[in-house]
């Protein structure tokens, strides 16, 4: 695995790398790409549906040329200092930083002389701008802003409520190590929940698209391929990095002690039920004219420190699953990446607002509910069943899914909302 860029970088080029490379974590830059995979796509469906008369545009008043103010300038030495505070400290504090620079960005930790340097730099370059734009008297302008304008804003929003919804329902769904580490499990760059980072993504896009007054059923439409695609690309980021999102045990193989992954042999089987004990596994190899690691992966190097050491292995991640496990990381990548181009080769067929949406929650729901079958995750004790968390949500979506297509029906479906105009304004 390549938990950041040395990593990676070494393995392509075979040669030693500086070690400033591992600040730069392969799953915050899949996730980061993640984030402008669905950025585009959402911006191309905006478009197409301004240009469909579905959405049209906010009326905003911009005012030009006005004199700096004092809250400007003490905003701009704020974010400064808080962005000179955390740089200079990466430097100052670089082999803490390395391992877990989410957990080092959240802390209280940093460099006071380059945060005293970064508000003067930032507070200087916002009067100087100001300045360089006013007027003896400002001028009040009224400008268009149509929805795909607003992009930017609105994947701060996904961002923020997705990452946020995604940490608090991990924290169910792994109850017994948030327990025993909140602030760690708060923090770390892993331990993501995709259905729960949706729920609340969607929930912050309704109050956003009501205060811009952006068709939410509209919204919802346009922004379904982009998450499709966001949610392939980001397990991608969780097999590079082997953040402990696998599935269960294949016994199939086994890891020698070097780190290397072999088909086990029937002498094996026994160690092997002993160091598992009672935990969900199976047993399949791969077909001759399928590669290995298609049913069984180690992750070697994993971010997250599972597993055991590598005989002779140095460096901060030293780490290898003693028996090989299901890649679903793989399986989701794969389907999801696949099922965007579907969703977008089909996107302009439908005929009512919301089918979009709907076919959306159903695949989705459907894909990872198959997934949960071989993964590991705490299952609830309901008696005759014992679902997990994922399963719950996954049915849920799939039944809000097929009852937007079966009984939704909207009424205008074709019309755009009217303008929004501004309150007076004085010049």
């Amino acid at each position: 695995m390549y938990p950041d860029f040395q990593y990676l970088l070494q393995s392509l080029f075979g040669t030693n790398m500086p070690d400033w490379l591992s600040l730069f974590k392969t799953f915050g830059f899949l996730v980061a790409l993640s984030f402008i995979g669905a950025a585009w796509a959402t911006s191309q469906e905006l478009r197409r549906k301004a240009k469909a008369g579905l959405l049209t545009y906010e009326i905003q008043e911009m005012v030009v040329g006005r004199k700096v103010e004092i809250t400007e300038l003490l905003v701009s030495a704020i974010i400064g200092f808080l962005l000179g505070f955390k740089v200079g400290g990466v430097f100052t504090h670089f082999t803490e930083v390395s391992p877990d620079p989410m957990g080092f960005l959240l802390s209280a930790k940093g460099n006071l002389l380059f945060g005293f340097i970064g508000a003067a730099a930032l507070a200087v370059s916002k009067y100087l701008e100001v300045k360089k734009q006013e007027l003896p008297e400002p001028v009040t302008k009224k400008v268009k802003v149509y929805p795909h304008d607003l992009i930017t804003e609105i994947v701060v929003v996904a961002a923020v409520g997705g990452l946020a919804g995604a940490k608090i329902f991990n924290a169910f769904e792994t109850w017994d190590d948030f327990i025993k580490d909140p602030i760690h499990n708060l923090t770390s760059s892993s331990g993501l929940t995709f259905l729960g980072g949706l729920i609340m993504a969607t929930i912050c896009f309704y109050y956003y698209t009501k205060k811009h007054n952006i068709p939410f059923r509209h919204m919802c439409d346009a922004a379904a391929p982009g998450i499709m695609l966001a949610y392939g690309i980001g397990r991608l980021g969780c097999q590079l990095s082997g953040d402990g999102d696998w599935g269960i045990y294949n016994t199939a193989y086994v890891t020698q002690p070097d780190g290397i992954l072999r088909a086990a042999t029937p002498a094996d089987q026994s160690h092997i039920m002993q160091m598992i004990g009672t935990t969900e596994h199976a047993c399949y190899s791969a077909p001759s004219w399928l590669p290995r690691w298609l049913f069984g992966m180690n992750y070697p190097h994993n971010v997250g420190h599972e597993g055991v050491n590598i005989l002779g292995c140095t460096g901060e991640y030293c780490n290898v699953l003693p028996v090989s496990v299901f890649p679903t990381p793989v399986y989701e990548a794969i389907t999801c990446i696949l099922l965007f181009f579907v969703l977008w080769a089909v996107r302009k067929r439908f005929t009512r607002t919301l089918q979009m949406f709907g076919t959306y929650l159903i695949l989705v729901g459907l894909e990872r509910f198959c997934v949960e079958l071989i993964r590991v995750n705490y299952k609830y004790n309901w008696g005759f069943v014992h679902p997990t968390q994922a399963e719950i949500l996954s049915v849920a979506l799939m039944i809000i899914g097929g009852g937007l297509l079966l009984f939704y029906k909207d009424k205008n479906p074709y019309s755009a909302t009217a303008v929004k105009e501004p309150e007076a304004a004085s010049a």
